[in-house]
């Protein structure tokens, strides 16, 4: 087996270096080795999340049921001499799996035996086993867990948004999908999905911690089974969803103490995939205007109207982009549109330079201090790589940006007809 050719990747401003190469079986491999820990993690990710209901082969596209993805996922794990959790558990070693919107990943932390945790995780994701039988077994264990998600207020506010923003893209569907839809799932299936989105080219592994080049190539050469290089890539379908909200505002009412709302923005995008720097200045900018530190924040808890749980978040991927705030409130209707007009305003008038120099400062504090771990390190670079970055680039774009760069953004961000408010609210008793 020839040698691998690693890169050395190094950011001098962080102190920081990572090593990657092309594996010959066309597997992308990236290596953050940390002298002095005691632990390792390494994630083997594929491209392939509940976003992707369609397969793009040569002349057509071929449309899956909701929640493939993950019901593959769960799949995965099992083995006709047993499940792959009880080959970690005999190493002491801790793994775990999950599929996001854009994302399948298998992971594992360890602080001993690392090779032997690195060939079960390589062996058992490349080595898919089910039957009609153990397919139809496990419709009935997630159709539960579809059950008990729908009975989540959490959860529920969120995808009761996502359908009120996106009428088109399928980051509206809940990740494991609807009872209807696992139903139409078949092994046939599920081996087909595995042979398209499984394909090494469209996979990714990050190792982080007390882990040598070495070791990961020498069982990367021993497990990784070559990619039939006559088969098409694996080509994710366009899915820019640029509509109006369907609708401003949706409510339900559930088993909650208090109201619980989430305000999102849709951004209209331009391309498929937000830069790094746009990723990071949308952060930035949902710091600066509604953070902990910002007088928004401040004004909405003297008012009572949001409390300690109140978070911000940039919602993005494939085609979408959206910041979202929300928490519990007393009258969230009120608290919305006190964020939507703070907003707004930044968006026409910018935002303060000195404001932005602190927040910049923050987040540069937070990375630097995430690259003390393993499993953030690791994560973190599958993502940069599925993005088409490399690791540095989200410190690089830190380090570059300017208060107009932030001015640029907020008005890109937030426009009055691309708002939509969901609210869960107690069951009246009267």
């Amino acid at each position: 087996m020839k040698k691998l050719a690693w890169e050395r990747v190094h950011d001098a401003a962080l102190e920081e270096t990572y090593y990657r190469t092309k594996h010959s079986s066309g597997l992308e491999i990236q290596v953050c080795p940390k002298e002095g820990y005691s632990s390792a993690y390494a994630v083997f990710s594929t491209k392939y999340g509940s976003i992707d209901t369609d397969i793009v082969k040569p002349g057509e596209v071929v449309k899956i049921p909701e929640g493939t993805a993950h019901f593959l996922e769960h799949k995965l794990f099992e083995a006709e001499e047993g499940d792959a959790f009880a080959r970690f558990a005999k190493t002491g070693a801790s793994a775990n799996a999950y599929t996001s919107f854009e994302k399948t990943a298998y992971e594992f932390s360890c602080s001993g035996s690392f090779d032997e945790n690195l060939e079960i995780l390589l062996d058992f994701v490349q080595a898919p086993y089910f039957t009609q039988a153990t397919v139809e077994k496990e419709q009935g264990i997630i159709g539960q867990e579809i059950r008990m998600g729908l009975d989540s207020p959490e959860r529920t506010v969120f995808f009761q948004l996502t359908k009120a923003l996106y009428p088109a893209h399928p980051v509206r569907i809940e990740i494991a999908g609807t009872e209807e839809s696992i139903a139409e799932i078949s092994a046939e299936l599920l081996h087909g999905c595995y042979a398209h989105y499984y394909d090494l080219r469209n996979m990714m592994l990050a190792v982080a911690g007390n882990a040598a080049l070495e070791q990961v190539e020498a069982i990367a050469d021993k497990l990784l089974k070559d990619s039939d290089p006559s088969k098409e890539p694996v080509r994710r379908v366009e899915m820019i969803d640029n509509a109006l909200p369907v609708s401003a505002l949706k409510r339900k009412s559930m088993e909650v103490g208090a109201p619980i709302f989430m305000l999102g923005c849709k951004e209209v995008l331009r391309e498929s995939l937000l830069s790094i720097k746009d990723v990071v200045l949308a952060e930035l900018v949902l710091d600066i205007l509604a953070g902990e530190a910002s007088p928004l924040h401040e004004q909405l808890m003297a008012e009572g109207l949001i409390n300690a749980n109140f978070e911000t978040e940039l919602l993005y991927g494939w085609g979408y982009s959206c910041p979202l705030f929300g928490g519990e409130s007393k009258q969230p209707e009120l608290a919305a549109q006190k964020i939507q007009e703070a907003l707004l305003r930044a968006a026409e008038e910018g935002i303060p330079a000195d404001a932005f120099a602190r927040a910049r400062k923050r987040a540069y504090g937070r990375l630097v201090n995430n690259c003390n771990d393993v499993d953030w390190l690791a994560n973190n670079m599958t993502d940069a790589f599925f993005a088409g970055e490399g690791f540095y680039a989200q410190a690089q774009a830190m380090r570059e940006i300017t208060p107009e760069d932030a001015n640029r953004r907020a008005a890109e961000l937030f426009r009055p007809d691309m708002f939509a408010l969901s609210i869960i609210e107690p069951i009246s008793k009267s």
